[in-house]
Protein backbone atom coordinates (compact mmCIF):
# COMPACT_ATOMS: atom_id res chain seq x y z
CA UNK A 1 0.00 0.00 0.00
CA UNK A 2 1.54 3.12 -1.04
CA UNK A 3 0.35 5.57 1.50
CA UNK A 4 0.47 9.11 2.59
CA UNK A 5 3.27 11.63 2.56
CA UNK A 6 3.57 14.90 4.44
CA UNK A 7 4.09 18.35 5.30
CA UNK A 8 5.14 21.84 4.82
CA UNK A 9 5.53 24.78 2.75
CA UNK A 10 7.47 27.08 0.66
CA UNK A 11 6.14 30.37 -0.61
CA UNK A 12 6.87 30.82 -4.29
CA UNK A 13 7.10 34.35 -5.58
CA UNK A 14 6.06 35.57 -9.00
CA UNK A 15 9.63 35.45 -10.26
CA UNK A 16 10.08 31.85 -9.14
CA UNK A 17 6.79 30.88 -10.76
CA UNK A 18 7.92 32.46 -13.99
CA UNK A 19 11.24 30.64 -13.80
CA UNK A 20 9.51 27.26 -13.32
CA UNK A 21 7.14 28.07 -16.15
CA UNK A 22 9.95 28.99 -18.53
CA UNK A 23 11.83 25.82 -17.63
CA UNK A 24 8.74 23.76 -18.42
CA UNK A 25 7.87 25.51 -21.67
CA UNK A 26 10.40 24.33 -24.15
CA UNK A 27 8.25 23.19 -27.08
CA UNK A 28 5.14 24.18 -28.94
CA UNK A 29 1.70 22.63 -29.02
CA UNK A 30 0.83 20.76 -32.17
CA UNK A 31 -2.86 20.45 -31.16
CA UNK A 32 -3.23 17.40 -33.34
CA UNK A 33 -5.99 15.92 -31.21
CA UNK A 34 -6.58 12.20 -30.70
CA UNK A 35 -5.22 9.41 -32.86
CA UNK A 36 -7.07 6.25 -33.88
CA UNK A 37 -6.38 4.54 -30.55
CA UNK A 38 -7.93 7.39 -28.61
CA UNK A 39 -4.60 8.75 -27.35
CA UNK A 40 -4.32 12.54 -27.29
CA UNK A 41 -1.26 13.46 -29.37
CA UNK A 42 -1.24 17.16 -28.46
CA UNK A 43 2.12 18.35 -27.14
CA UNK A 44 1.26 19.52 -23.62
CA UNK A 45 4.90 19.88 -22.57
CA UNK A 46 4.53 23.61 -23.32
CA UNK A 47 1.70 23.97 -20.81
CA UNK A 48 2.57 27.54 -19.88
CA UNK A 49 2.07 28.76 -23.45
CA UNK A 50 -1.46 27.33 -23.50
CA UNK A 51 -3.04 29.78 -21.07
CA UNK A 52 -5.40 31.21 -23.70
CA UNK A 53 -6.86 27.73 -24.13
CA UNK A 54 -6.72 26.58 -20.51
CA UNK A 55 -7.43 29.70 -18.44
CA UNK A 56 -10.47 29.41 -16.18
CA UNK A 57 -10.72 25.60 -16.45
CA UNK A 58 -11.00 23.29 -13.43
CA UNK A 59 -9.48 19.85 -12.87
CA UNK A 60 -10.81 17.67 -10.06
CA UNK A 61 -8.29 15.46 -8.25
CA UNK A 62 -9.16 12.54 -5.96
CA UNK A 63 -6.60 10.80 -3.73
CA UNK A 64 -6.02 8.92 -0.48
CA UNK A 65 -3.58 11.63 0.64
CA UNK A 66 -5.33 13.68 3.31
CA UNK A 67 -4.61 16.53 5.76
CA UNK A 68 -1.88 17.41 6.68
CA UNK A 69 -0.04 15.40 4.01
CA UNK A 70 -2.08 17.12 1.30
CA UNK A 71 -0.57 20.59 1.75
CA UNK A 72 2.73 20.06 -0.09
CA UNK A 73 0.81 18.44 -2.92
CA UNK A 74 -1.41 21.49 -3.22
CA UNK A 75 1.62 23.76 -3.03
CA UNK A 76 3.33 21.80 -5.81
CA UNK A 77 0.52 22.66 -8.23
CA UNK A 78 0.84 26.42 -7.75
CA UNK A 79 3.35 27.04 -10.58
CA UNK A 80 1.11 25.08 -12.95
CA UNK A 81 -2.05 26.88 -11.84
CA UNK A 82 -0.33 30.26 -12.11
CA UNK A 83 0.95 29.82 -15.65
CA UNK A 84 -2.07 28.01 -17.11
CA UNK A 85 -4.97 29.62 -15.25
CA UNK A 86 -6.27 26.15 -14.35
CA UNK A 87 -7.69 25.53 -10.87
CA UNK A 88 -6.94 22.13 -9.35
CA UNK A 89 -9.74 21.07 -7.00
CA UNK A 90 -8.24 18.63 -4.48
CA UNK A 91 -10.23 15.94 -2.62
CA UNK A 92 -8.58 13.57 -0.14
CA UNK A 93 -10.34 10.48 1.20
CA UNK A 94 -9.02 7.91 3.70
CA UNK A 95 -11.40 5.36 2.16
CA UNK A 96 -10.19 6.06 -1.37
CA UNK A 97 -9.53 2.41 -2.31
CA UNK A 98 -13.09 1.43 -1.44
CA UNK A 99 -14.82 4.50 -2.80
CA UNK A 100 -13.12 4.96 -6.18
CA UNK A 101 -14.66 1.80 -7.73
CA UNK A 102 -18.03 2.75 -6.22
CA UNK A 103 -17.76 6.18 -7.80
CA UNK A 104 -17.19 4.52 -11.16
CA UNK A 105 -20.46 2.63 -10.70
CA UNK A 106 -22.36 5.75 -9.72
CA UNK A 107 -20.91 7.89 -12.52
CA UNK A 108 -19.24 10.28 -10.09
CA UNK A 109 -15.61 9.88 -11.14
CA UNK A 110 -13.01 12.64 -10.72
CA UNK A 111 -10.98 13.98 -13.61
CA UNK A 112 -7.75 12.64 -12.10
CA UNK A 113 -7.02 10.06 -9.39
CA UNK A 114 -3.84 9.00 -7.62
CA UNK A 115 -4.07 5.20 -7.56
CA UNK A 116 -1.68 3.48 -5.13
CA UNK A 117 -2.09 -0.08 -6.45
CA UNK A 118 -1.51 -1.41 -9.98
CA UNK A 119 -4.15 -4.02 -9.15
CA UNK A 120 -6.72 -1.29 -8.45
CA UNK A 121 -5.50 0.53 -11.55
CA UNK A 122 -6.35 -2.53 -13.66
CA UNK A 123 -9.75 -2.77 -11.98
CA UNK A 124 -10.46 0.83 -12.94
CA UNK A 125 -9.34 0.22 -16.54
CA UNK A 126 -11.75 -2.71 -16.69
CA UNK A 127 -14.64 -0.33 -15.96
CA UNK A 128 -14.05 1.13 -19.42
CA UNK A 129 -13.97 4.65 -18.01
CA UNK A 130 -10.21 5.19 -17.69
CA UNK A 131 -8.48 7.30 -20.33
CA UNK A 132 -5.23 6.18 -22.05
CA UNK A 133 -2.37 8.48 -21.12
CA UNK A 134 -1.77 11.29 -23.64
CA UNK A 135 1.32 11.03 -25.78
CA UNK A 136 3.14 13.78 -23.89
CA UNK A 137 2.77 11.77 -20.67
CA UNK A 138 3.98 8.62 -22.41
CA UNK A 139 7.12 10.44 -23.55
CA UNK A 140 7.79 11.68 -20.00
CA UNK A 141 7.41 8.18 -18.57
CA UNK A 142 9.91 6.80 -21.09
CA UNK A 143 12.39 9.57 -20.35
CA UNK A 144 12.13 9.83 -16.56
CA UNK A 145 10.98 6.41 -15.32
CA UNK A 146 11.79 3.63 -17.78
CA UNK A 147 10.30 0.28 -18.77
CA UNK A 148 9.61 -1.23 -15.34
CA UNK A 149 7.66 1.73 -14.04
CA UNK A 150 5.85 2.06 -17.38
CA UNK A 151 4.74 -1.58 -17.06
CA UNK A 152 3.30 -0.92 -13.59
CA UNK A 153 1.07 1.81 -15.04
CA UNK A 154 0.01 -0.15 -18.13
CA UNK A 155 -2.69 -2.66 -18.98
CA UNK A 156 -2.23 -4.82 -22.09
CA UNK A 157 0.77 -2.66 -23.06
CA UNK A 158 -1.35 0.51 -23.07
CA UNK A 159 -0.16 3.21 -20.67
CA UNK A 160 -2.98 4.46 -18.45
CA UNK A 161 -1.09 6.02 -15.57
CA UNK A 162 2.26 7.68 -15.02
CA UNK A 163 4.18 7.11 -11.76
CA UNK A 164 4.00 9.91 -9.20
CA UNK A 165 5.53 9.46 -5.76
CA UNK A 166 7.50 6.42 -4.67
CA UNK A 167 8.72 4.97 -1.41
CA UNK A 168 11.18 2.50 -0.02
CA UNK A 169 9.44 0.12 2.33
CA UNK A 170 12.39 -1.98 3.51
CA UNK A 171 13.21 0.20 6.51
CA UNK A 172 13.34 -0.24 10.28
CA UNK A 173 12.89 2.96 12.32
CA UNK A 174 14.79 3.31 15.60
CA UNK A 175 16.32 5.83 18.01
CA UNK A 176 20.08 6.27 17.46
CA UNK A 177 20.38 7.72 20.97
CA UNK A 178 18.61 4.71 22.47
CA UNK A 179 20.79 2.26 20.55
CA UNK A 180 23.95 4.11 21.54
CA UNK A 181 22.96 4.19 25.21
CA UNK A 182 22.44 0.42 25.19
CA UNK A 183 25.45 -0.36 23.04
CA UNK A 184 23.35 -1.86 20.26
CA UNK A 185 24.62 -1.91 16.68
CA UNK A 186 22.53 -1.75 13.53
CA UNK A 187 22.15 -5.36 12.35
CA UNK A 188 23.59 -6.36 8.99
CA UNK A 189 21.65 -9.61 8.47
CA UNK A 190 18.18 -10.93 9.30
CA UNK A 191 19.73 -13.35 11.81
CA UNK A 192 21.50 -10.41 13.47
CA UNK A 193 18.17 -8.59 13.67
CA UNK A 194 16.51 -11.56 15.39
CA UNK A 195 19.40 -11.82 17.86
CA UNK A 196 19.12 -8.11 18.62
CA UNK A 197 15.38 -8.52 19.16
CA UNK A 198 15.96 -11.27 21.71
CA UNK A 199 18.70 -9.26 23.42
CA UNK A 200 16.49 -6.19 23.81
CA UNK A 201 13.69 -8.32 25.27
CA UNK A 202 16.13 -9.72 27.83
CA UNK A 203 17.70 -6.34 28.65
CA UNK A 204 14.69 -4.06 29.12
CA UNK A 205 11.67 -5.12 31.14
CA UNK A 206 10.01 -1.71 30.68
CA UNK A 207 9.92 -1.74 26.88
CA UNK A 208 9.49 -4.10 23.95
CA UNK A 209 11.82 -4.59 21.00
CA UNK A 210 9.08 -3.82 18.48
CA UNK A 211 5.96 -1.72 18.06
CA UNK A 212 3.52 -1.95 15.16
CA UNK A 213 0.14 -0.81 13.91
CA UNK A 214 -2.04 -2.38 11.20
CA UNK A 215 -5.11 -0.10 11.48
CA UNK A 216 -5.84 2.15 8.48
CA UNK A 217 -9.60 2.59 8.09
CA UNK A 218 -11.01 0.35 5.38
CA UNK A 219 -7.40 -0.46 4.40
CA UNK A 220 -6.61 -2.02 7.80
CA UNK A 221 -4.07 -4.80 7.41
CA UNK A 222 -1.84 -3.33 4.70
CA UNK A 223 1.19 -2.84 7.01
CA UNK A 224 1.08 -6.57 7.70
CA UNK A 225 1.18 -7.37 3.99
CA UNK A 226 4.34 -5.26 3.72
CA UNK A 227 5.97 -7.38 6.41
CA UNK A 228 5.05 -10.54 4.49
CA UNK A 229 6.35 -9.19 1.18
CA UNK A 230 9.67 -8.09 2.68
CA UNK A 231 10.16 -11.55 4.16
CA UNK A 232 9.16 -13.25 0.91
CA UNK A 233 11.97 -11.35 -0.80
CA UNK A 234 14.40 -12.44 1.91
CA UNK A 235 13.40 -16.07 2.44
CA UNK A 236 12.21 -17.10 -1.04
CA UNK A 237 14.04 -14.61 -3.27
CA UNK A 238 12.96 -12.19 -6.00
CA UNK A 239 12.20 -14.84 -8.65
CA UNK A 240 9.80 -16.75 -6.40
CA UNK A 241 8.36 -13.41 -5.27
CA UNK A 242 7.52 -12.60 -8.90
CA UNK A 243 5.87 -16.01 -9.35
CA UNK A 244 3.81 -15.44 -6.21
CA UNK A 245 2.64 -11.99 -7.26
CA UNK A 246 1.59 -13.32 -10.69
CA UNK A 247 -0.13 -16.32 -9.06
CA UNK A 248 2.18 -18.72 -10.87
CA UNK A 249 2.48 -20.35 -7.45
CA UNK A 250 -0.53 -20.33 -5.11
CA UNK A 251 -0.84 -17.85 -2.28
CA UNK A 252 -0.72 -20.75 0.18
CA UNK A 253 2.51 -22.20 -1.24
CA UNK A 254 4.80 -23.56 1.52
CA UNK A 255 7.35 -20.82 0.70
CA UNK A 256 4.75 -18.18 1.56
CA UNK A 257 3.95 -19.99 4.81
CA UNK A 258 7.66 -19.93 5.69
CA UNK A 259 7.78 -16.17 5.14
CA UNK A 260 4.62 -15.48 7.18
CA UNK A 261 5.85 -17.68 10.01
CA UNK A 262 9.09 -15.71 9.99
CA UNK A 263 7.06 -12.52 10.40
CA UNK A 264 5.19 -14.22 13.22
CA UNK A 265 8.46 -15.05 14.96
CA UNK A 266 8.54 -11.34 15.80
CA UNK A 267 5.02 -9.93 15.60
CA UNK A 268 3.20 -12.81 17.30
CA UNK A 269 5.68 -13.21 20.14
CA UNK A 270 4.36 -11.38 23.24
CA UNK A 271 7.92 -10.92 24.49
CA UNK A 272 8.67 -8.77 21.44
CA UNK A 273 5.53 -6.64 20.87
CA UNK A 274 3.65 -4.26 21.14
CA UNK A 275 5.71 -1.67 23.00
CA UNK A 276 3.68 1.29 24.26
CA UNK A 277 0.32 -0.22 23.34
CA UNK A 278 -0.21 -3.64 24.91
CA UNK A 279 -0.35 -7.25 23.75
CA UNK A 280 -0.07 -8.76 20.27
CA UNK A 281 -3.69 -8.08 19.37
CA UNK A 282 -3.29 -4.33 19.89
CA UNK A 283 -1.37 -4.32 16.60
CA UNK A 284 -4.70 -4.72 14.78
CA UNK A 285 -6.24 -1.67 16.44
CA UNK A 286 -3.20 0.63 16.50
CA UNK A 287 -3.10 2.95 13.51
CA UNK A 288 -0.09 2.74 11.26
CA UNK A 289 0.49 6.45 11.91
CA UNK A 290 0.77 5.82 15.65
CA UNK A 291 2.63 2.52 15.29
CA UNK A 292 6.18 3.81 15.75
CA UNK A 293 5.57 6.69 18.13
CA UNK A 294 6.53 4.79 21.33
CA UNK A 295 10.14 4.89 20.12
CA UNK A 296 10.21 8.54 21.21
CA UNK A 297 9.09 7.51 24.71
CA UNK A 298 11.59 4.63 25.02
CA UNK A 299 8.70 2.14 25.08
CA UNK A 300 9.88 0.30 21.99
CA UNK A 301 13.09 0.10 20.02
CA UNK A 302 12.14 -0.70 16.42
CA UNK A 303 9.31 -0.14 13.96
CA UNK A 304 9.30 -1.58 10.45
CA UNK A 305 7.72 0.96 8.13
CA UNK A 306 8.36 2.71 4.82
CA UNK A 307 10.34 5.85 4.11
CA UNK A 308 7.15 7.89 4.10
CA UNK A 309 6.78 7.27 7.84
CA UNK A 310 9.18 10.19 8.30
CA UNK A 311 6.13 12.39 7.81
CA UNK A 312 4.44 10.96 10.90
CA UNK A 313 6.95 12.02 13.54
CA UNK A 314 5.84 15.04 15.61
CA UNK A 315 6.92 18.51 14.61
CA UNK A 316 10.44 19.17 15.85
CA UNK A 317 11.57 15.54 15.74
CA UNK A 318 15.07 15.33 14.30
CA UNK A 319 15.19 12.61 11.65
CA UNK A 320 18.88 11.94 11.09
CA UNK A 321 21.64 9.42 11.75
CA UNK A 322 22.44 11.28 14.98
CA UNK A 323 18.90 12.50 15.60
CA UNK A 324 15.85 11.47 17.59
CA UNK A 325 14.90 8.84 15.02
CA UNK A 326 16.49 7.29 11.97
CA UNK A 327 15.96 4.20 9.84
CA UNK A 328 18.17 1.34 8.76
CA UNK A 329 17.71 -0.98 5.81
CA UNK A 330 15.78 -4.14 6.75
CA UNK A 331 18.58 -6.67 6.28
CA UNK A 332 18.51 -9.97 4.46
CA UNK A 333 21.33 -12.45 4.08
CA UNK A 334 24.00 -9.75 4.06
CA UNK A 335 24.90 -10.47 0.43
CA UNK A 336 21.92 -9.56 -1.75
CA UNK A 337 19.95 -6.32 -1.31
CA UNK A 338 16.23 -6.82 -2.02
CA UNK A 339 14.21 -3.61 -1.72
CA UNK A 340 10.43 -3.51 -1.39
CA UNK A 341 8.77 -0.32 -2.54
CA UNK A 342 5.60 1.27 -3.73
CA UNK A 343 4.15 4.39 -5.19
CA UNK A 344 1.16 6.13 -6.67
CA UNK A 345 0.07 6.36 -10.30
CA UNK A 346 -1.87 9.17 -11.95
CA UNK A 347 -4.83 8.09 -14.06
CA UNK A 348 -7.62 10.12 -15.59
CA UNK A 349 -11.29 9.70 -16.43
CA UNK A 350 -11.90 12.71 -18.66
CA UNK A 351 -10.21 13.47 -21.95
CA UNK A 352 -9.84 17.25 -22.02
CA UNK A 353 -6.93 19.66 -22.68
CA UNK A 354 -6.84 20.95 -19.10
CA UNK A 355 -6.76 17.40 -17.71
CA UNK A 356 -4.07 16.22 -20.10
CA UNK A 357 -1.96 19.30 -19.47
CA UNK A 358 -2.12 18.58 -15.72
CA UNK A 359 -1.18 14.93 -16.30
CA UNK A 360 1.82 16.05 -18.34
CA UNK A 361 2.94 18.39 -15.58
CA UNK A 362 2.70 15.65 -12.94
CA UNK A 363 4.83 13.29 -15.04
CA UNK A 364 7.54 15.88 -15.62
CA UNK A 365 10.85 16.57 -13.90
CA UNK A 366 9.54 20.10 -13.20
CA UNK A 367 6.78 18.77 -10.96
CA UNK A 368 9.09 16.26 -9.21
CA UNK A 369 11.56 18.96 -8.29
CA UNK A 370 8.85 21.44 -7.29
CA UNK A 371 7.28 18.81 -5.03
CA UNK A 372 10.67 18.16 -3.44
CA UNK A 373 11.20 21.86 -2.78
CA UNK A 374 7.86 22.35 -0.98
CA UNK A 375 8.06 19.16 1.10
CA UNK A 376 10.02 19.05 4.35
CA UNK A 377 10.10 15.26 4.54
CA UNK A 378 8.31 12.00 3.89
CA UNK A 379 8.25 12.10 0.09
CA UNK A 380 10.40 10.87 -2.77
CA UNK A 381 9.97 9.90 -6.41
CA UNK A 382 11.59 7.44 -8.80
CA UNK A 383 11.60 10.22 -11.42
CA UNK A 384 15.15 10.29 -12.81
CA UNK A 385 14.82 14.02 -13.34
CA UNK A 386 14.52 14.57 -9.59
CA UNK A 387 17.65 16.23 -8.21
CA UNK A 388 18.43 14.58 -4.87
CA UNK A 389 19.74 17.87 -3.49
CA UNK A 390 16.19 19.28 -3.67
CA UNK A 391 14.98 16.73 -1.13
CA UNK A 392 15.22 18.32 2.31
CA UNK A 393 14.98 15.19 4.44
CA UNK A 394 18.06 12.96 4.85
CA UNK A 395 15.85 9.85 4.81
CA UNK A 396 14.30 10.95 1.52
CA UNK A 397 17.75 11.55 0.06
CA UNK A 398 18.80 8.09 1.21
CA UNK A 399 15.64 6.59 -0.30
CA UNK A 400 16.21 8.33 -3.64
CA UNK A 401 19.75 6.97 -3.70
CA UNK A 402 18.39 3.47 -3.07
CA UNK A 403 15.82 3.85 -5.85
CA UNK A 404 18.56 4.95 -8.25
CA UNK A 405 21.10 2.35 -7.06
CA UNK A 406 21.64 -0.29 -9.80
CA UNK A 407 22.74 -2.82 -7.15
CA UNK A 408 19.39 -2.80 -5.38
CA UNK A 409 16.96 -5.55 -6.38
CA UNK A 410 13.74 -3.53 -6.38
CA UNK A 411 10.31 -5.11 -6.31
CA UNK A 412 7.01 -3.27 -6.25
CA UNK A 413 4.68 -3.93 -3.33
CA UNK A 414 3.15 -7.35 -4.03
CA UNK A 415 -0.35 -6.69 -2.75
CA UNK A 416 -0.47 -3.58 -4.93
CA UNK A 417 0.28 -5.75 -7.97
CA UNK A 418 -2.32 -8.41 -7.21
CA UNK A 419 -6.00 -8.23 -8.22
CA UNK A 420 -7.68 -5.70 -5.97
CA UNK A 421 -10.02 -8.39 -4.57
CA UNK A 422 -6.89 -9.94 -3.05
CA UNK A 423 -4.29 -7.19 -2.64
CA UNK A 424 -6.76 -4.56 -1.43
CA UNK A 425 -9.26 -7.01 0.02
CA UNK A 426 -8.81 -10.51 1.39
CA UNK A 427 -5.09 -10.15 2.12
CA UNK A 428 -5.68 -7.10 4.32
CA UNK A 429 -8.55 -8.83 6.12
CA UNK A 430 -6.84 -12.16 6.62
CA UNK A 431 -3.53 -10.66 7.77
CA UNK A 432 -5.56 -8.76 10.38
CA UNK A 433 -7.24 -12.03 11.40
CA UNK A 434 -3.79 -13.62 11.56
CA UNK A 435 -2.42 -11.02 13.98
CA UNK A 436 -5.58 -11.55 16.05
CA UNK A 437 -4.78 -15.25 16.48
CA UNK A 438 -5.72 -17.06 13.27
CA UNK A 439 -3.11 -19.62 12.21
CA UNK A 440 -0.89 -19.32 9.15
CA UNK A 441 -2.49 -22.17 7.19
CA UNK A 442 -6.05 -20.88 7.46
CA UNK A 443 -4.90 -17.33 6.69
CA UNK A 444 -3.14 -18.31 3.47
CA UNK A 445 -5.82 -20.82 2.44
CA UNK A 446 -8.52 -18.13 2.78
CA UNK A 447 -6.53 -15.67 0.65
CA UNK A 448 -5.89 -18.33 -1.99
CA UNK A 449 -9.62 -19.13 -2.18
CA UNK A 450 -10.36 -15.46 -2.84
CA UNK A 451 -8.12 -15.23 -5.91
CA UNK A 452 -10.28 -14.45 -8.99
CA UNK A 453 -10.69 -17.40 -11.34
CA UNK A 454 -10.52 -15.25 -14.46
Amino acid sequence: MASTLRRTTSVIGVAALAAVGLAACGGSSDNSGNNASGVDTTDYSDWCSMKDQLNGKTVTLYTSIVTPEDKPHKDSYKPFEECTGITVKYEGDKDFEKNLPQRAQSGNLPDVAYVPQPGLLQTMVETGKAMPSPESVSKNVDEFFGKDWRAYGSVDDQLYAAPLGANVKSYVWYSPKQFKAKGYKVPETWDDLKKLTAQIAADDANAKPWCAGFASGTATGWPGTDWLEDLMLRTAGPEVYDQWVKHEIPFNDPQVATALDEVGSILKDPKYVNGGFGNVRTIATTTFQDGGQPILKNKCYMHRQASFYAANWPEGTKVAENGDVWAFYLPGDGQSKPVLGGGEFVMSFRDAPEVNAFLTYLSSKEWANEKAKVTSGGWVSANKGLEIKNLKSPIDQQSAEILQDPNSVFRFDGSDMMPSAVGAGSEWTEITNWINGQDTKKTLDNIEKSWPTS
